[in-house]
């Protein structure tokens, strides 16, 4: 097994506020651990972000045999002008999960991600 360490980052998101945007895909074959998520406002007014995880994972078997479905990890949370926050820390993301990133106005969060790929 490999371990690799990465960080994904964005300027500016999302491309269109009301649809979120997709931040990270975990490969397949991969199993990713979220070291951090940092999101900060660059824009001149407060903004509020949701953060989803779109998991469709399946087939755990024994009592915990239920598909996931998408959630809410960060949701309608009011990030104040001129400032950062921190979430994240340990979230597990499966093989072909995504994390998509909202935002209430287009283009108005810088978004930095660190992970450590698991293959």
């Amino acid at each position: 097994m490999a371990n690799t360490f990465k960080v994904i980052s964005f300027a500016a998101m999302p491309a269109s506020s009301g649809t979120p945007e997709d931040l990270y895909t975990a490969a397949g074959s991969t199993t990713t651990i979220v070291n951090t998520l940092i999101i900060a406002n660059i824009h001149t007014a407060d903004v509020t972000v949701d953060v989803k995880l779109v998991s469709d994972t399946g087939s755990r078997g024994g009592t915990n045999d239920e598909t996931n479905a998408t959630s809410f990890l960060l949701n309608d949370v009011n990030i104040p002008v001129g400032t950062s926050i921190n979430v994240l820390k340990g979230q597990v993301v499966e093989t072909t999960d995504v994390l998509q990133v909202d935002c209430s106005v287009t283009d108005k969060v810088s978004v930095t991600l660190s992970i450590l790929e698991i293959t």
